[in-house]
């Protein structure tokens, strides 16, 4: 039976045989005879589990080695929160703000730090990126926050920016959760990543922090310390009891990542390639359209989360309706923005896209 496909933004689709492999160990992982479930984080079994699954997420991404990779809890919205609790010192930290989610960003922040906007789009209904050299960098930014995806608006930094060209010296901290291992990280410009994983890496609960050594042993006294960075890397993100879970299907995608294959290319690289060519399909299909519009400047349209709306939005609902008839799932806007958004994440396969832009382009021809 073909799966319907599903277009939410998180908890997001996961690959169908990520979901297979789990579905045949869930009793019994490896002749353990435990579920995942039920084994101790610190037995035998469960570390072999989260030391494969942290190779792989390295070697998927080329993480270089003087980063940490940590798995924690919270989601990047508690990121928001113990990253500044990390790094800021309770001194300056600048934010870029191009969305919903940098706007949570900051405001989070302002709760531990001197948190200012550098530069934001808001004015124009965050559908730009402001351009760098305009952006306002206080030389003591203790870093520079950016979301460098932005999953409710449609927004994403094509490359990321060089804070040292801007004259800062400041590290780059990225919230990446919505994007993360659907396109290469250019490490030598980030200085800390963060990510929740029910987009791109598996189910909610499990929040990845790549993190560069030098930025280790920065944290405020009053930083709890199972969100302490440096014991928690010390402890192989082990310090408190971690979502077990989530590690062993977040290892299950690494893996499938790692085999995917486009052409010559492989991995994350495939990954790209692949992501670039359903982003493409969908955005023609939305230009070369009287119905619909996507609003975000073409320089930095989404390749994950494409919102797009309906000029005559009385059609709103049909379009939903027909929407789920035909098996494509969770399209509708964010309630803060309104319209309609298809997440295409990495687990969603060209013939979603295809399936999609077919029934937009016969939605639009009925009467």
């Amino acid at each position: 039976m073909q799966r319907p496909y599903n277009f939410s933004a998180g908890p997001a689709a996961i690959p169908e045989e990520v979901l297979q492999t789990a579905a045949a160990e869930m009793l019994n992982w490896h002749g353990s005879g435990m579920s995942v479930m039920e084994m101790s984080h610190r037995g035998k079994e469960f570390i072999s589990i989260a030391e494969k699954a942290e190779a792989d997420f390295r070697k998927l991404l080329a993480v270089p080695d003087n980063f940490h990779i940590l798995f924690m809890q919270g989601g990047g919205l508690a990121e928001n929160a113990i990253v500044p609790l990390n790094l800021s010192q309770g001194g300056a930290v600048d934010f870029v703000v191009t969305g919903s989610w940098s706007q949570k960003s900051v405001k989070e922040a302002g709760k531990f730090c001197d948190a200012q906007t550098a530069a934001s789009d808001e004015a124009q209904g965050f559908t730009h990126i402001p351009t760098a050299a305009g952006w306002k960098l206080r030389d003591d930014a203790q870093y520079v926050h950016i979301c460098s995806n932005e999953t409710i608006n449609g927004v994403e930094f094509q490359d990321l920016p060089d804070l040292a060209a801007l004259g800062s010296k400041a590290p780059l901290v990225i919230d990446f959760s919505s994007h993360v291992a659907s396109r290469p990280v250019e490490w030598s410009r980030v200085g800390l990543a963060f990510g929740g994983a029910q987009k791109n890496l598996g189910p909610a609960g499990l929040t990845l922090v790549v993190v560069r050594d030098d930025l280790l042993d920065r944290a405020m006294a009053a930083c709890p310390s199972a969100f302490n960075y440096r014991l928690v890397a010390d402890n192989q993100s082990m310090y408190n009891t971690p979502p077990t879970w989530g590690i062993y299907i977040a290892g299950l995608t690494f893996d499938w990542i790692l085999r995917q294959r486009e052409g010559e290319l492989t991995g994350v690289a495939a990954l790209e390639a692949r992501n670039q060519a359903k982003a493409q399909l969908l955005y023609r299909a939305i230009d070369g359209s009287q119905l619909y519009e996507n609003r975000v400047a073409h320089d930095c349209r989404s390749r994950m989360n494409v919102p797009f709306f309906l000029k005559d939005e009385s059609r709103n609902q049909a379009f939903l309706d027909g929407a789920k008839e035909r098996g494509l799932l969770q399209l509708k806007g964010h309630k803060s923005v309104g319209g309609m958004r298809a997440s295409i994440y990495n687990a969603m396969p060209l013939a979603g896209v295809q399936a999609l832009v077919d029934y937009m382009q016969t939605f639009e021809k009925q009467a």
